[in-house]
């Protein structure tokens, strides 16, 4: 499933090499590191995927 992934990254990383990419694997989501597609990926449920993205948008 991951092979067939529609995988995004932030507009804020234009022009950075420091980027993480998502993907929606239906029910979980992928987070990959941008420079290593073929590595590993982090499978988060949906619930941590919104504690994540919450806990980031406070920092």
């Amino acid at each position: 499933m991951r092979a067939t992934a529609t995988w995004r990254k932030s507009s804020h990383s234009v022009g950075t090499s420091n980027c993480v990419e998502v993907a929606d694997l239906h029910p979980t989501i992928a987070v990959r590191d941008s420079k290593d597609p073929t590595g590993p990926a982090l499978m988060l449920s949906r619930a941590d995927w919104r504690i994540f993205t919450e806990a980031v948008k406070r920092r």
